[in-house]
C-alpha cells in the first residue's frame, strides 16, 4: 500500500509494520503469541472470514481473482475445514497462505490482533486517537527522512526510511535537498524504506527533474478512476539537476518506495545498486473484519506510463546487484569513478584521494 484514502489509516500503519515489523502493531499470525488468551470460536472464525470474503470481492482491484479466492475460502468454510483451529493466530496464518497459494498480492493481508479493533462510525473516519497515534508515528520517524550527509569527496547522502506524510515531505525534501545542493553526486538510501504517500514521492523526485515529467500512474476499481502523478516544474528550494543519482535498495524497500525506485530507473535519471525490492505495487487500505480479525485489501494498482506495467511481484531489479550492506560503498565507488572522467586536474586529485581512503576503510 502507498495510498491514504481519507476514510481508512493506511501509509502509516504499512510504513511502520514493514520498518519494525507486523508485531509492533498488534498483529501476528503465528507461534510466538498462540496463547490461551487468543482462543477463537467456530462462530468468530466465520464471522471474520465471510466479512473478508464480501470486500474481498467488492473491492480486490482484480475482479476475476476476488472471484476465485472467496469461492476457494467458501468452501472450505462449508466444509467446516477451520474447526480444528484453536487460535486467533492459527486461523490468520492459515486463510492468508490459501488467499496467496492463489492471489500472490505482496500488500494482500489476513490478520489477527490480541486487541479489540475500534468500530468506526458509517462513514469508517479514523478516530481522535487513531488520527493522534498516527501522527505520533509520524513525528517519531520524522516524516522517513532519516540522514542527510555529505561523504568524503563531496558525495551527497539522503536516507530516507519511509514516505507517510506528504505534508512534512514538503519541508523535509526541501531542507534536504538545500543541505545537498552542491555536492557532485547524490546517494539516495531506500533500503530501510517500506513505503508510504505516493505525493510524499512525488514531492521528493520533483527536485530531480527540470521539466514537468510524468511519473507514475495510479488505477483504482472503484470509479474505474486512474490517477495520475506528475512532478512540479517549481519547488522551494535548490533543484537537483545534470548530476548524477545513485538509488541503494534492498528486499526491504517496499511499496512507495519501489515507485520512487521504479520511476528514476524508468526515466534514465539514476542507476539501481542493491538488491531486488520487496514486489508489492497495488495500494489499497485496511479493513475491520471484526473484533480481532483485519485485512489489508488492494483496490488499485499501478501503471508506469512508459512500461505500462509495475513492479509487483517481480521487484525492483538493480542495474548493479551487490549485497545490501555492500550498496553504499559500491554507490560511492561508482560516483567518483564517473566523476573523475570529465574532472578538472584539482578535482581529480580529489576524488582519487576519496576512493583511496574509502578502499583503505574496507580493508
Amino acid at each position: 500500500m502507498y495510498r491514504e484514502k481519507q476514510m481508512r489509516i493506511t501509509t502509516v500503519i504499512t510504513v511502520f509494520a514493514t520498518v519494525f515489523g507486523a508485531s509492533a502493531l498488534g498483529y501476528c499470525q503465528g507461534t510466538p503469541q498462540d496463547t490461551a488468551s487468543n482462543q477463537v470460536t467456530r462462530e468468530a472464525k466465520s464471522e471474520a472470514l465471510k466479512q473478508f470474503i464480501k470486500d474481498f470481492k467488492k473491492d480486490y482491484v482484480f475482479p476475476e481473482l476476488a472471484e476465485k479466492v472467496s469461492a476457494m475460502l467458501q468452501k472450505h468454510l462449508d466444509q467446516n475445514d477451520y474447526d480444528s483451529i484453536q487460535t486467533g493466530p492459527e486461523f490468520a496464518k492459515t486463510v492468508a497462505n490459501q488467499i496467496h497459494e492463489l492471489c500472490p498480492d505482496a500488500h494482500l493481508r489476513f490478520r489477527y490482533t490480541s486487541k479489540i479493533l475500534p468500530i468506526r462510525k458509517a462513514d469508517n473516519v479514523p478516530t481522535a486517537e487513531e488520527i493522534k497515534a498516527r501522527q505520533h508515528v509520524v513525528n517519531t520517524l520524522n516524516g522517513g527522512y532519516e540522514r542527510v550527509e555529505r561523504l568524503n569527496g563531496n558525495i551527497g547522502y539522503l536516507e530516507v526510511r519511509g514516505f507517510p506524510d506528504a505534508n512534512l515531505a514538503k519541508g523535509l525534501s526541501e531542507a534536504s535537498m538545500n543541505f545537498l545542493a552542491n555536492t557532485d553526486a547524490l546517494i539516495l538510501d531506500l533500503r530501510r524504506n517500506g513505503g508510504g504517500d505516493p505525493e510524499a514521492v512525488r514531492i521528493l523526485l520533483s527536485y530531480f527533474f527540470d521539466k514537468r515529467t510524468h511519473l507514475n500512474d495510479l488505477y483504482f476499481r472503484e470509479g474505474n478512476q486512474t490517477t495520475e502523478f506528475w512532478t512540479s516544474p517549481k519547488v522551494k528550494g535548490a533543484k537537483y539537476l545534470n548530476k548524477d543519482i545513485y538509488v541503494l535498495t534492498s528486499e526491504r524497500t517496499g511499496s512507495g518506495a519501489e515507485e520512487c525506485a521504479y520511476d528514476l530507473q524508468c526515466l534514465h535519471r539514476a542507476t539501481i545498486i542493491g538488491s531486488r525490492t520487496w514486489g508489492g505495487a497495488n495500494p489499497g487500505g485496511d479493513y475491520r473484519l471484526s473484533d480481532h480479525f483485519a485485512a489489508f485489501i488492494p483496490d488499485g494498482r499501478a501503471i508506469n506510463p512508459y512500461t505500462k506495467t509495475n513492479w509487483e511481484g517481480i521487484g525492483v531489479i538493480p542495474d548493479v546487484k551487490v549485497a545490501p550492506a555492500d550498496a553504499l560503498r559500491e554507490a560511492q565507488k561508482l560516483a567518483l569513478q564517473k566523476l573523475i572522467t570529465t574532472a578538472s586536474a584539482t578535482d581529480k586529485e580529489r576524488y582519487e584521494q576519496a576512493i583511496s581512503e574509502l578502499s583503505k576503510n574496507s580493508n
